[in-house]
């Protein structure tokens, strides 16, 4: 009877703590300027850089429509002004209002980038081509994750690669929590995207090989998402989904160990490190793009000419492997 009891009792107990300790971005500091996010659940979000997710939940499963930009990714109204090598500070929160710290400790941390078409506040990315410009696996100790460094609320540190062609761009920064991934679909994703708008004069951009889709940049048997192995030392991780682009290794320096990932799991392009603490100049300064409501994760376009590129894209020698949604 007391056992019958506990097991009524224990799922009561569990289910908070299981929903407090999940995350979202709440804050994005461009150069010094810090553009400020919404709490999650408000009845009125605020003009903001950053898509807005309906949940601090993960993304499960790498066939998952929400792996591009998050749960249910609303467009943002605002896009942040940024150039080549500047500096971006992604501050990761707990729970639904920020007033905890990010919870997780174990897994990568990675950014991508893609080109929109036209502004990114009304820019639909389910068939955007995503190219990667850092990843941060494990810390030179061989068993800590840079990850860890978000539980103290460090923000996360990124370089807009210093010869990027100018343009509107989104910038998805991605959690991939590994504590339960010893299992199939055991990995948890977080992704986010914030609205970019890029100056300068630079000319490069990534090739067309170091590019994918979200969903289909991941397998969920990937070795770096099923990773049975992930509290056995010593760690062995490889970085799952592209390379980090070229044009974004080039003229960078890393704050982290350069490695294939395979030994220390370790790896940035572009300057990717973890500060101190948020910015202490709160300026929040930008020129609204056209506002749209709407969902960021819409049902794929049908013009001919995407139905060229997507045929285009299946050629692709990386892309073999990819699994689509339907």
């Amino acid at each position: 009877m007391m056992l019958r009891r506990l097991a009524q009792i224990l799922p009561a107990l569990v289910i908070p703590t299981l929903v407090s300790a999940h995350g979202f971005v709440q804050q994005v500091t461009i150069d010094g300027t810090v553009y400020m996010g919404n709490n999650l659940n408000v009845a009125t979000p605020a003009p903001s850089i950053i898509r807005l997710v309906d949940t601090n939940s993960p993304v499960k499963g790498t066939n998952n429509s929400f792996l591009n930009c998050g749960q249910d990714a609303q467009f943002a109204s605002l896009v942040g002004n940024a150039n080549p090598g500047s500096q971006l500070e992604i501050l990761w929160v707990g729970g639904t209002d920020g007033s905890s710290n990010w919870p997780h400790n174990t897994g990568p941390l990675m950014h991508y980038m893609t080109k929109c078409d036209g502004s990114c506040s009304t820019y639909n990315s389910t068939n955007s081509e995503w190219f990667k410009i850092s990843e941060l696996g494990l810390e030179a100790d061989g068993s800590t994750w840079y990850q860890a460094n978000l539980n103290s609320r460090a923000p996360a540190n990124v370089t807009i690669p210093n010869t990027l062609a100018p343009g509107n761009y989104l910038l998805r920064s991605e959690i991939i929590s590994l504590q339960l991934a010893m299992t199939l679909g055991g990995a948890e994703f977080y992704p986010a995207c914030i609205q970019l708008q890029i100056g300068g004069s630079q000319t490069q951009g990534p090739t067309s090989s170091e590019e994918c889709l979200f969903p289909g940049c991941y397998s969920d048997t990937d070795a770096g998402i099923l990773t049975p192995n992930i509290y056995n030392p010593p760690i062995q991780y490889t970085f799952p989904g592209p390379p980090v682009a070229s044009f974004a290794n080039a003229g960078s320096s890393s704050a982290a160990p350069s490695s294939t990932g395979s030994a220390s799991g370790s790896s940035a392009g572009t300057t990717s490190t973890f500060a101190s603490g948020p910015s202490s100049t709160i300026i929040v300064s930008s020129t609204p793009s056209p506002t749209a409501t709407g969902q960021c994760m819409l049902s794929g376009r049908s013009t001919s000419e995407d139905v060229v590129k997507r045929d285009s894209r299946n050629k692709r020698k990386h892309k073999q492997r990819l699994v689509r949604s339907h």
